[in-house]
């Protein structure tokens, strides 16, 4: 009866693992470059991925960037992401998938479509299409282990309990100021930021979500903005970093 017990057990503890979903990962590891292309963030589409993520809730990473030490101590923490390409004919199709340190599929998204001829917004509108069946599913983190179940052995006394020291409150984004005025001048794409030097600072790449762009530039991030103030914000040295910036257009 006991042996009964036991497997009973382990069968309902390994289909329980069996079951993942994207509620038992935190982190999610993005790579510089898709297959497809040919250049790390071509179009600003990593960064993108990175920023739809992190909006999402997940902790999100760059494969170059230094990783927290609990995902780094255990890449089985994370999830990698991967967007498969589909050729088509005048159309641009993107899936998005999630994937465990094994290679299974924890999440794949629709199949992402453009029609716009233009490359650097035909990618962003169909990534952005494919990651709508992600904002779809209900995310939040539950902590719960990933391990593997362990075999059933004799049962341990009790140890005694010690307290666990809570963990430390997130260091917030420290914003810094402006520190000149930028002019912005039109391109194809978008803008390009010239200082008084003239000296051009960063390339602003259109989304389609008004006055948010992606920045290409000594790094490459982010420029939105927010309560009639623009920002500008990018990770450096694994830390998310936020500057005012004064642009007239």
């Amino acid at each position: 009866m006991k042996t009964y017990a036991i497997l009973i057990f382990l069968l309902f503890a390994g289909t329980a693992y069996s079951q993942k979903t994207i509620n038992n990962y935190k982190y999610v590891l993005v790579p510089d470059r898709y297959d497809f292309f040919k250049m790390d963030n071509q179009y600003g589409l990593n960064t993108l991925t990175k920023f739809l993520l992190q909006e999402k809730g997940f902790t999100a990473v760059m494969s170059s960037e230094q990783m927290p030490a609990e995902m780094a101590a255990n890449p089985c923490n994370a999830l990698k992401t991967e967007v498969v390409q589909k050729k088509g004919l005048f159309v641009t199709n993107l899936t998005l998938l999630l994937k465990d340190c094994q290679g299974n599929i924890i999440f794949k998204s629709k199949e992402g479509k453009s029609r716009e001829k233009e490359y650097q917004v035909a990618y962003e509108f169909a990534l952005r299409d494919a990651f709508s069946s992600l904002n779809d599913v209900p995310y939040k983190y539950d902590s719960v282990s990933l391990a593997p179940p362990q075999p059933v052995t004799a049962a341990q006394p009790p140890l005694p309990s010690t307290p666990v020291a809570p963990a430390p409150a997130p260091t917030p984004v420290a914003v810094t100021e402006a520190t000149g005025t930028l002019y912005a001048q039109a391109t194809p794409n978008g803008y390009q930021l010239i200082d008084t030097t003239p000296k051009k600072v960063m390339t602003l790449l259109k989304t389609s979500m008004a006055d948010y762009f992606i920045s290409e530039g000594a790094y490459n991030g982010v420029v939105f903005k927010n309560n009639g103030e623009w920002f500008y914000e990018y990770y450096k040295d694994g830390k998310l970093v936020s500057q005012k910036l004064q642009i007239k257009f």
